[in-house]
């Protein structure tokens, strides 16, 4: 896998010829133009990944150019489906978990939460740059370069999704099913109010803090009706965390300085650990 906009890397960007025709030139020209950039909008990658134990997942990755968002998507070998979304514009991350149910302890079928905090810019490649990239071997399993570790997230509030605009429009479609389980950190109202267009009332209007009364983690509570504090941990086993650089051959003229260009992708792997309140320790079986 590389990635460039030199032209170093044949692979990704074939250009295309377009035949000069002198009747109908310019209306063929834009046709194609128009074609290009209707294809390089939105594009998907899928990515075979070995996690920690072993086992194979196929990972989803799909870039939105027009609403420099980026979309991953994978399913857990336990049957919980993760969607990370990034929407560069607002500084915003989303990751939306559907764990299923044990029904045989009265769960319904799946519950769904969403965690939304702040996206540093950096962590991730642009929408643009992933939407160039292309697979030599799509079939090859991949592992990453770098292990960021785990990074923990205490939230402090729900987010009220018919009141989320202020923080992005996106969370009312990708957290539909959340409608009473999306939460957010303090810290993070606090970071995107200091964004321009932005204010602390109008994101604080969006969120219900959660009760000050301090509770138990849920593995320490008994009793399956009781309020306490939930740990739900996700983990990316791949994706793009960076550009590589290569030095451009400058010919044999040493007094000639190229700049260097894009020749590739760092990858990582990184895991999230999310704390929050429930209101029922039923809806946090999985941590005991």
């Amino acid at each position: 896998m590389c990635l460039s906009t030199s032209g170093k890397c044949n692979s990704i960007f074939p250009l295309t010829t377009v035949p000069y025709l002198r009747n109908g030139a310019k209306f063929n020209f834009i046709l194609i133009l128009l074609l290009n950039l209707l294809l390089n909008s939105r594009s998907q990658l899928l990515i075979n990944v070995q996690n920690q134990g072993g086992e194979v997942i196929q990972e989803s990755i799909t870039s939105n150019v027009s609403e420099d968002i980026i979309t991953l998507e994978f399913q857990k070998t336990d049957g919980t489906l993760i969607t990370q979304v990034i929407d560069f514009r607002n500084e915003v991350k989303i990751v939306k978990a559907l764990v299923l149910g044990e029904e045989e302890r009265g769960q319904s079928q799946y519950q769904v939460m969403c965690f939304v905090t702040k996206f540093n810019k950096g962590d991730f490649i642009s929408s643009d740059a992933m939407a160039k990239l292309r697979q030599k071997n799509p079939s090859t399993i991949r592992t990453p370069e770098d292990d960021k570790g785990r990074e923990t997230f205490t939230m402090t509030s729900w987010v009220h999704l018919n009141r989320s605009l202020p923080i992005t429009r996106h969370l009312q479609t990708v957290c539909a099913e959340a409608a009473d389980a999306t939460y957010v950190r303090s810290v993070d109202l606090k970071a995107w109010s200091e964004l321009p267009g932005s204010s602390i009332s109008s994101l604080e209007a969006a969120t219900e803090k959660f009760p000050d009364t301090l509770f138990s983690r849920c593995n320490e509570v008994s009793g399956l009706w009781a309020p306490c504090l939930c740990t739900l941990e996700t983990c990316i086993g791949w994706y793009p965390c960076g550009l590589k650089y290569c030095k451009a051959k400058n010919g044999g003229d040493s007094s000639a300085a190229q700049p260097n260009y894009r020749c590739g992708i760092k990858t990582c792997r990184k895991c999230s650990q999310f704390t929050y309140y429930v209101r029922q320790k039923q809806q946090c079986l999985w941590d005991e």
